[in-house]
C-alpha cells in the first residue's frame, strides 16, 4: 500500500519546470505543498518566485538567503583542495545541491512534512545528489522525484502542460523557451538546445557573466587576495565576508572574460553531456590559492593533496558530500591549511588569471637556499653527489640486469 503523504516541501526555483512540478504535486497528492527557494546568489530577483508560488495557491512560501553559508561552508572548503572534476570543472552546481538538501530536510522536520520533492530529471546528476544527501541527513523522509513518476517525457509536453494550467512560460532574449540553466554565486551553467551537439560552437548570447575575452579590456587589471588558513579573507587589502568576496571577484573576472569553460563531462549515471560554465571568481580563487600554497606547503604535503583531489572532486560531483569518506578527506585537507596564509596578486587579462606575486609570513621559500649567488646559508654542492648516487642505485641494478 502506498504511503500517505500529508505535506511536501518542494525545492522551488520559480522556473518553468518547478512551477509545473508544484501544480502536479498539488493535483496528484492533494496535500499541502510548501515551497523552498534558496538564495544562493543566482543574480535574479527572487520575489517573482514568491509571486508565482502564491499564484499557484501556496500558503507557506520559504525564501532563504544562504549566500554566506554557501560560500563559507561549501565553496571555501572545496577550494581548499583546489578541486576540479575531470581536471576542469569547478563544480558550481554539484556543491550547491547538498546545501539545498540540508535546508529541505531542516524545513521538513520543522513543519512535520512527510516528503521533499525536487525537479531534477531522470537523466541528470542532481537527482542523485539531492537524494543521497537526504538519505544521509534523514532517511525517514520520502523523496519525490517527479521525472521518474509522471508521464511527461519531453520539453514539448512540459509546455503543453503549462499552457493547459495557465502557468507562464519564460522566454529567452530571442523569444524562445530558455536553455536549461543553473546559477549561484560560484557559477552559471547552460545546457540543452544547440549545446547538445558538441560539434556546434556555443553562441555568444548564452554567456551571462563574462565578456568575450576577445572584447575584454586591452589593459590588464590586478587583484590581490589575502588568505588566512587556506581561506580568502580580503581583496586589495579590504576585508570581506565570504559571499561579498566572491561577488567582488566575479565582477573582476567577468569584465576580463575569466572563467569560461565549454566541457563534455562524464555524468555519474553513465552518459556524457556538454555544458557551458562561467566561474569567474572561482577561477581567480583557484589560481590564487595554488599561488599561496606554492610557498607555504611542504612538497610532499602539496603532492599528497594533488593525489587525493580527483577522488575528493568525484565524491562531490557524484553527490557524496555528506559521507564518511568525504569527511575524512576534508579533515586531511583542512589540516594542510594551517600555515596557508598571506597574499597573492593575480593579473587578469583577456580570459586569463595569472599569479604574478605571492608573500606569506609562513613561507617555506628561502632565497638564501635557492640563489645562484653566495648566500648566508651553507649549502655544500658536493652533498648532491651522494644524493644522486643513492637514488641511482636501483637504476644501476636494473640496467645491469637488462644488459645495458
Amino acid at each position: 500500500m502506498a504511503r500517505q503523504i500529508d505535506k511536501i516541501v518542494l525545492a522551488y526555483s520559480g522556473g518553468l519546470d518547478t512551477s509545473i512540478i508544484l501544480k502536479w504535486l498539488q493535483e496528484t497528492y492533494g496535500c499541502e505543498v510548501v515551497t523552498f527557494t534558496a538564495d544562493l546568489g543566482q543574480g535574479e530577483e527572487l520575489e517573482p518566485a514568491r509571486a508565482k508560488a502564491a499564484m499557484l495557491g501556496v500558503k507557506d512560501i520559504r525564501i532563504v538567503d544562504l549566500r554566506e553559508e554557501f560560500v563559507r561552508d561549501f565553496v571555501f572548503p572545496m577550494l581548499r583542495a583546489n578541486t576540479l572534476y575531470e581536471g576542469q570543472y569547478l563544480l558550481g552546481s554539484s556543491i550547491a545541491r547538498p546545501l539545498i538538501a540540508k535546508h529541505l530536510v531542516a524545513i521538513a522536520r520543522q513543519i512535520g512534512a512527510d516528503a521533499v520533492a525536487h525537479g531534477s530529471t531522470g537523466k541528470g546528476n542532481d537527482q542523485v545528489r539531492f537524494e543521497l544527501a537526504v538519505n544521509a541527513l534523514d532517511p525517514s523522509i520520502k523523496v519525490i522525484a517527479l521525472w521518474r513518476q509522471w508521464n511527461i517525457r519531453s520539453r514539448m509536453q512540459l509546455l503543453e502542460y503549462a499552457e493547459m494550467h495557465r502557468i507562464p512560460v519564460p522566454k529567452d532574449k530571442r523569444g524562445e523557451a530558455p536553455f536549461s540553466m543553473d546559477a549561484n554565486l560560484l557559477h552559471t551553467s547552460t545546457e540543452g538546445k544547440i549545446l547538445e551537439d558538441p560539434a556546434e560552437v556555443a553562441p555568444e548570447y548564452i554567456y551571462q557573466r563574462t565578456v568575450d575575452p576577445v572584447d575584454a579590456p586591452d589593459t590588464p587589471e590586478t587583484a590581490t587576495i589575502g588568505f588566512e588558513n587556506g581561506d580568502p579573507v580580503s581583496v586589495n587589502g579590504k576585508a570581506m565576508t565570504p559571499a561579498a568576496l566572491l561577488t567582488e571577484l566575479n565582477s573582476f573576472g567577468g569584465r576580463h572574460g575569466v572563467g569560461r569553460l565549454d566541457l563534455v563531462e562524464n555524468r555519474f549515471i553513465g552518459m556524457k553531456s556538454r555544458g557551458v560554465y562561467e566561474t569567474p571568481g572561482g577561477t581567480i580563487l583557484l589560481a590564487a590559492h595554488r599561488g599561496i600554497e606554492s610557498i607555504t606547503l611542504d612538497r610532499a604535503a602539496a603532492h599528497l593533496k594533488d593525489e587525493i583531489m580527483p577522488r575528493y572532486a568525484e565524491l562531490i560531483y557524484n553527490g557524496f558530500w555528506f559521507s564518511p569518506e568525504r569527511d575524512m578527506l576534508q579533515a586531511l585537507i583542512d589540516r594542510s591549511q594551517d600555515f596557508v596564509s598571506g597574499e597573492v596578486t593575480v593579473r587578469l587579462y583577456k580570459g586569463s588569471a595569472t599569479v604574478i606575486s605571492r608573500t606569506s609570513p609562513c613561507s617555506l621559500y628561502s632565497a638564501d637556499l635557492v640563489t645562484f649567488e653566495e648566500s648566508a646559508i651553507a649549502y655544500d654542492h658536493h652533498d648532491a653527489e651522494g644524493f644522486i648516487k643513492l637514488n641511482g642505485l636501483r637504476l644501476r641494478s636494473w640496467a645491469a640486469r637488462n644488459g645495458r
